[in-house]
């Protein structure tokens, strides 16, 4: 990857600076070979994952990393049946890469994998385990060794975090996690993608309530740069009037339809979310596999009373909104409502 996609924080310290870092590492195939979910009583709440013993191995690895780099500290952690998610909190600036530090770890990931592979059946987190998966490749031949399922093929996503701020917001979506997974193997259909959903000549891929396309009464969200300016200057009265404007079409039963793009708009979808209002939200990507709505909407999808929509198709190399694109959005929310 281009050295540059890694810088953050200031120049010269590409990756290296003290900071908050949110990993992700995901069994390829998303076999739940880490734990299996548990729901008491089929009640998302009390969802839990009995964790397997390659898991337990897999997170005794990444207890390790401290003692070899001491700048490191693991400061939470969630493993799921198919993927284990960390916060480590970089203490001082780093001579490597964090890159390269994750790269570590997922080098004695993929060994921990194909010592897996080779004999599931007896693999468990003991010293004689770990011993004797450094000595298979001696044992079986290298060709042999290479040729055993890694498990982990793909480098662990790596998300800076930036600020002390975001740390409780993740710890909670971290620990969530049992719970929204749950929730969506209780209500699978509510989660699934509906690859083309028909609306005025336009595609659209859909998760969730696609009933709401049902209701006559549909209102776009659109705080325009109008009102935005004029609140800047000193006149924010036509910008209240048209929040408030909103709040009252979704009190009287409207479903509110946008791509929720500026932060008044994110505001707005906020408040309705907390009413619990219905919303049609318009995705700037598409769904990528195992797609999971972000714990702001989740549980609207799950309560029956959000659509998303996507145009299109998702897009990995997508970081920001192009004002094109925020156009466009805001056109098909103006077509959906026109219907």
């Amino acid at each position: 990857m281009d050295h540059d996609k890694w810088q953050w924080q200031e120049p010269g310290t590409a990756w290296r600076g003290v900071g908050l870092y949110h990993i992700t590492l995901t069994v390829t195939s998303h076999q739940p070979l880490l734990g299996s979910l548990i729901i008491p009583n089929n009640d998302p709440a009390q969802a839990r994952v009995d964790v397997s013993p390659f898991g337990r191995t897999l997170t005794n690895l990444l207890w390790d990393i401290s003692k070899y780099q001491p700048d490191i500290q693991m400061l939470h952690y969630a493993l799921m049946p198919d993927h284990l998610h960390f916060i480590w909190y970089v203490k001082r600036p780093l001579t490597r890469s964090i890159r390269e530090v994750v790269s570590g770890f997922w080098v004695g990931a993929k060994k921990l994998g194909r010592a897996y592979s080779y004999d599931d059946s007896s693999f468990e987190p003991t010293n004689s385990r770990h011993n004797y998966q450094e000595s298979l490749c001696d044992q079986i031949g290298k060709d042999t060794y290479y040729a055993l399922d890694p498990i982990f093929t793909q480098m662990p996503h790596i998300q800076p975090m930036g600020h002390n701020s975001q740390l409780p917001a993740t710890i909670d979506y971290l620990d969530m996690n049992p719970q929204r997974l749950a929730t969506k193997r209780l209500k699978p259909g509510f989660f699934r993608v509906q690859p083309r959903v028909e609306i005025n000549g336009r595609s659209y891929a859909a998760i969730g309530s696609s009933h709401l396309l049902h209701i006559a009464q549909r209102t776009p969200v659109h705080v325009r740069h109008t009102m935005t300016e004029a609140a800047r200057l000193g006149n924010p009265q036509p910008l209240n009037d048209y929040i408030a404007s909103c709040y009252d079409a979704a009190r009287q039963g409207s479903v509110m339809v946008s791509p929720f793009i500026s932060q008044w708009e994110k505001d707005i979808l906020r408040t309705l979310l907390q009413e619990k209002r219905p919303i049609i939200y318009l995705a700037e990507n598409g769904f990528k596999d195992y797609y999971k709505p972000s714990a702001l909407l989740f549980d609207a999808v799950a309560d029956d009373r959000l659509l998303i929509l996507s145009p299109w198709p998702y897009d990995p190399s997508r970081k920001h909104v192009s004002r094109a694109d925020c156009i466009a959005l805001n056109a098909m929310a103006e077509d959906i409502c026109a219907q």
